[in-house]
């Protein structure tokens, strides 16, 4: 990354390597709150002059530690600083909408030294859609700033009658302070004396957002035991795989800092910088990525997102009655409707996301107490699904775009050239997309084994019937018998899209396909032409519109290739999932921290080694918790509570030999298990097991109860 980003909940610092806030960066650094830029400028000068990195770290994703030093200072032959004389430390976090920052100074020369610190702010109060290019519109300006010895205020006066400021205060009295936001202190340290100043930025808007500034040190021991209070609530894994244990301990540490909490549980946002919200897709596929370790953060995912269910018809916002929503925004264009996202919900596939979260969050948990809260919301989404989402009563579930300023593809591939023909004609809508289809079956049948299991016969039955009725057309309607493959989609006459791409693969994990079918997908998506050797491809090689550094259409995408890993696992692929994992650890060995970004390009493993993606966001949820899916699909691992079965068939990677798993939440209790191969044999022992569930596996290995 050539940016440093933290987070902590729903504010959030973007800077370059150096720490600083800098004018026309590609990226709009800035810190934000609330989609507003809270401070577009945040710069520091040792005598005026800017400083040489040194090294700037981010693997502590709460916490950014850079180190820089003077450069040569000369004026007239006489040396005013020589050259790394002063060590500056950059130490920064976020607490309770707070950002605190330290700067350290130590002095390496061997001689008395004086120097001067300016610390430069400014806050233009943009709206995110302003500053990243993407809108236009009727704004408010800027109405001041109050200065003291203590602190300095920017104001503002929106047009949504909102007031926001940016308060900047410091523990060192300055020497100097100007309107336009310049901050200096003055520095004299004796050899190897150290002397810091630490500065509080407090995004606002208005009195009840005014949290009390504590002093660092605590803030800083208050956060870190929320991560602490994580780690220990989150399931343990340790396996003598060393690049698995990284990206496990690197996923779990990415999540953490990406969830936030609007009042109903914490939830996941979609990636950081631009997407710090709750998005729907997004939101629910990490959810599910992350029940085995948190099964608490589907919970708030589900509460949050029934809030902000459909209620009416708002062509604007596409939102229909029953609707789970796309993505909500809160800056001034979003409040003053200049756009949609109050919330927007133009997307088709996170109303069945939703019912498949609840009912995979119930499989593990056994709470069918938040099935009963949801009920109404449940309803509600199958309404939409069947009356709404199916436009024509063709039994497909279909999107378009009725809002001038929303999103015209609508699945998870949602870039205008994503859907299209093979002879490179772009689809039009309304489209229908294969794992749509995929996951209204997969919530059709899961919901009705629940309302089963409460004796909802009745209401079950109708779900089963819907399902059945929905895969028979499915096979009928998307299947291309000359390439043993489903189609994309079906566009506005009902033509398949037959390009060949991955999201038939969502399909597997709904179950839906048949036997020899589901074989024949399996083989598509491993072989050469989709599978890259770092992952499976969103479009094959040879494709009309295949093209390695697109967005959708020939990428590498790591949440897409672990909803088709869980698919294969599930239905005893494990050989070809296994593959898949291989081909994403090779991948992010190559990138910093191990942490798998957003998508990389799909060009051949042969190159030597992935290449990036420009604007790809990094760290960013379902690509964190990707690799938390390896876990799942390496113990095949499937809890379902209405039977109170676990069923568990695990296949470690050729190259792995213990994997240890701690804490698993399930049912009423946790579920610990221990694997190993030794000699050619697999040997499984249950370490602990408080959940209810019986362990129901294959023979093909040795089950040892502790």
């Amino acid at each position: 990354m050539d940016y440093r980003v933290i987070k902590e909940n729903d504010l959030f610092l973007l800077t370059d390597e150096s720490g600083n806030i800098t004018e026309n960066h590609q990226y709009g650094l800035g810190l934000y709150a609330k989609d507003t830029r809270f401070l577009n400028k945040l710069n520091i000068k040792i005598n005026g002059e800017d400083p040489v990195l040194l090294s700037s770290k981010a693997d502590e994703n709460y916490m950014a530690t850079i180190l820089l030093t003077n450069p040569h200072m000369e004026n007239d032959e006489e040396v005013i600083l020589w050259r790394e004389s002063v060590e500056i430390q950059r130490k920064r976090f976020i607490n309770k909408g707070i950002l605190y920052e330290a700067l350290k100074f130590k002095n390496y020369s061997p001689k008395l030294i004086t120097f001067s610190i300016t610390v430069e702010v400014d806050a233009d109060f943009k709206d995110m859609f302003i500053v990243r290019g993407f809108q236009t519109g009727n704004v408010g300006k800027r109405t001041g700033q109050v200065v003291n010895d203590k602190s300095l205020i920017f104001t503002y006066q929106g047009t949504d009658n909102l007031s926001p400021e940016t308060y900047i205060s410091w523990d060192k009295a300055p020497s100097k302070i100007t309107e336009t936001g310049e901050i200096t202190f003055n520095f004299t340290l004796e050899h190897a004396q150290e002397e810091e100043v630490v500065l509080t930025i407090r995004p606002q808007m208005g009195e009840e957002d005014k949290n009390q500034i504590i002093p660092m040190h605590d803030a800083l021991n208050e956060l870190k035991n929320s991560y602490k209070l994580w780690e220990s609530s989150t399931t343990n894994v340790k396996t003598d795989h060393k690049t698995l244990q990284r990206l496990i301990t690197r996923g779990l540490s990415d999540i953490r800092v990406l969830l936030t909490d609007v009042g109903y549980g914490p939830f996941p946002v979609a990636g950081l910088p631009w997407y710090g919200v709750l998005f729907g897709r997004d939101s629910l596929i990490t959810a599910l990525q992350m029940l085995p370790f948190n099964p608490e953060v589907a919970k708030g995912t589900l509460r949050t997102l029934a809030v902000y269910q459909g209620k009416e018809n708002n062509p604007w916002r596409d939102e229909q009655p029953g609707k789970i929503m796309h993505e909500i925004r809160y800056g001034e264009l979003a409040n003053t409707n200049q756009i949609p996202f109050t919330p927007y919900y133009g997307t088709v596939d996170a109303t069945p996301l939703f019912l498949i979260l609840l009912t995979e969050y119930v499989k593990w948990t056994g709470d069918f107490e938040l099935l009963h809260d949801l009920q109404a919301n449940v309803e509600a989404a199958f309404t939409w699904i069947n009356e709404y989402g199916d436009r024509d009563g063709d039994l497909f579930v279909e999107y378009h775009q009725e809002s001038s300023k929303g999103i015209a593809n609508q699945g998870w591939k949602d870039s205008g050239d994503a859907v299209v023909h093979r002879n490179g004609e772009f689809a039009k809508s309304p489209i229908a997309l294969a794992e749509v289809q995929g996951y209204v079956y997969q919530a059709k049948m899961g919901i009705a084994s629940l309302y089963q299991a409460v004796n909802k016969q009745a209401e079950a039955k109708l779900l089963i019937e819907e399902a059945a009725h929905l895969k028979e057309k499915f096979d009928e309607q998307f299947w291309m018998e000359d390439l043993s493959f489903y189609a994309i989609a079906l566009d506005q006459n009902k033509e398949k899209v037959s390009t060949i791409t991955s999201n038939p693969g969502h399909v597997l994990l709904s179950e839906m396909l048949d036997e020899d079918k589901a074989d024949k997908v399996a083989t598509m998506l491993l072989s050469e032409k989709m599978y890259s050797g770092y992952g499976i491809r969103t479009m094959g090689e040879d494709e009309a519109a295949y093209n390695p550094i697109s967005y959708h259409d020939g990428s590498i995408w790591p949440h897409d290739n672990s909803l088709i890993l869980l698919g294969l696992s599930k239905i005893g692929k494990q050989q070809e999932a296994n593959k898949v994992m291989h081909g994403l650890m090779r991948a992010a060995e190559h990138f910093e921290y191990d942490r798998l970004p957003e998508l990389f390009c799909g060009y051949s493993a042969t190159l030597g080694q992935p290449v990036k993606y420009p604007v790809a966001c990094s760290p960013h949820a379902w690509a964190a918790a990707t690799p938390l899916t390896f876990i799942q699909s390496l113990l095949q691992l499937f809890p379902n509570s209405p039977s109170e079965e676990i069923h568990l068939n695990p296949c470690l990677l050729d190259d792995m030999n213990e994997l240890n798993v701690q804490g698993m939440n399930i049912g009423k209790g946790i579920l610990s298990i221990t694997v190993k191969k030794e000699e050619g044999e697999t040997f499984v022992t249950i370490d602990e097991n408080t959940t209810g569930y019986t362990v129901v596996s294959s023979s093909e290995f040795q089950l040892i109860h502790r």
